[in-house]
């Protein structure tokens, strides 16, 4: 048989009980991802989603609300910095922690300084000062997403990895509570009595409230055991480790794959179109309908995140028993789906009942995609080059979702929300097509001897 030429069912799970396969989630590694994955999920929606909250109540129209969403394309670049965070140490710490802490350190400590430099930042004053600490923060946490990849995959074997997906992904959905309806909450809290309209001063408690939670995983990485390191092959002069960093790990990839790399890029660069573009008005749009900090905390980002949680879970047990890529078609589906009762809603106006029943379709739906999608990538990559492969993979995820949520204010003050949502519901059509093309690609062996 061909080597372009691959059966139908690329992942053949080993079969077990519902006990064995939730078991998994009890063990070390998987309680690492818990706390580690909550490292992860707070800074996002400090620079996106909850930001956009903010500015738009503080006044900034939904069209430059677009366009600062391109401070989230850092993610999407990740991967040309991520060879250094695979390979360079960093001086006295690499010795002392390790390759993989010593990067996750460095990332955390940039996270927290540019969360306290938001929280002295005022938009309505100046909106330049507060889009460069929000940069500052997407780069620490982007930076913090390659180490902790190749940490996570370099922690368990590959039919592990669905189980530790889903346990970051609640560390991750955690955090978002806490970035989302902490944040809201937070805010609300500190808020004068008696004093209507935006409060520049509730926003900067609620920000130096998330910079000091960043402490909990920098706590978790100094108490977390470094992966045991895997030799890297001796380079002589700096044309040869460039090659080794930047050129090998992408050679790697098309070597084992061929000319199928084409249909898995195309794949990973679509997944998740549909809820990028959409997320990125999703905060604006609460604020316009009219519903308050504590209703969209309470909602959006208590009891939706909760449904995310399940998703997951949900997710990564049905990959394990019954395959990724079954779980993948799943969760495409759902998730292109539940972006069509954001239109309906937008035709409700301010219906808290109605938000409860669409955000938890959406985070359930999202729960399940995200968790196969993570343990999808994972299994593509190579442990010899893992931080730079996954953090390419990542990255493509991201980059023409998030340039095409740039233009989501425009669209939305030429459109409509109602539109706008049944538009980003057709973006996922396509995806469709590309996991059933991309079911019949074998996975290549990752040599994780």
């Amino acid at each position: 048989m061909s080597p372009t030429t691959a059966p139908p069912a690329p992942d053949v799970p080993t079969r077990r009980s519902w006990r064995q396969a939730l078991r998994v989630y009890l063990e070390p590694a998987s309680l690492r991802m818990l706390a580690l994955g909550f490292s992860a999920g707070l800074p996002l929606l400090l620079v996106l989603g909850t930001l956009s909250f903010w500015l738009r109540e503080a006044g900034v129209d939904r069209t430059t609300i677009g366009y600062l969403s391109w401070v989230g394309l850092a993610y999407a670049f990740k991967w040309v910095w991520s060879p250094l965070v695979d390979r360079m140490p960093l001086p006295l710490a690499t010795r002392w922690l390790g390759r993989r802490r010593s990067w996750l350190l460095a990332a955390q400590a940039l996270i927290m300084g540019g969360l306290i430099g938001m929280a002295w930042s005022d938009p309505r004053v100046e909106l330049a000062p507060l889009v460069w600490c929000a940069l500052a923060v997407a780069i620490g946490s982007a930076t913090q997403d390659i180490a902790l990849d190749a940490f996570r995959i370099e922690s368990a074997d590959a039919d592990r990895q669905a189980a530790l997906a889903a346990t970051y992904q609640t560390g991750y959905r955690l955090a978002m509570i806490w970035a989302g309806a902490g944040v809201l909450w937070l805010a609300a809290r500190a808020e004068l009595s008696g004093v209507a309209g935006y409060q520049p001063l509730a926003w900067r408690t609620a920000y130096l409230v998330m910079a000091a939670s960043m402490l909990l995983g920098v706590l978790t990485v100094l108490l977390s055991p470094e992966p045991a390191p895997r030799p890297l092959p001796p380079s002589r002069g700096v044309a040869q480790w460039l090659r080794g960093a930047l050129v090998e790990p992408f050679a790697d990839f098309v070597r084992r794959y061929r000319w199928q790399a084409l249909l898995v890029l195309a794949l990973i660069a679509v997944y998740r179109i549909a809820d990028v573009v959409m997320g990125i008005m999703a905060n604006p749009f609460y604020v316009d309908m009219g519903f308050t900090k504590d209703e969209v905390a309470a909602v959006t980002k208590v009891y939706g995140v909760v449904m995310t949680l399940a998703g997951a879970f949900v997710g990564g047990a049905m990959a394990m028993r019954w395959g990724v890529m079954r779980v993948l078609m799943l969760g495409a589906v759902l998730s292109a789906a539940s972006n069509l009762l954001f239109a309906w809603l937008a035709t409700r106006g301010h219906d808290v009942y109605g938000l409860i029943f669409v955000v938890s379709a959406d985070n359930l739906a999202g729960g399940i995609a995200s968790a196969a999608f993570i343990a999808y990538l994972s299994g593509l990559t190579n442990v010899q080059y893992s931080a730079t492969q996954y953090a390419l993979f990542s990255s493509m995820m991201l980059l023409l979702p998030k340039w095409l949520a740039g233009f989501s204010g425009a669209f939305v003050d030429a459109h409509g929300y109602a539109t706008f949502f049944t538009g980003t519901a057709l973006l996922g059509a396509p995806v469709l097509l590309l996991v059933a093309l991309a079911s019949r690609v074998k996975m290549a062996p990752s040599r994780r001897e």
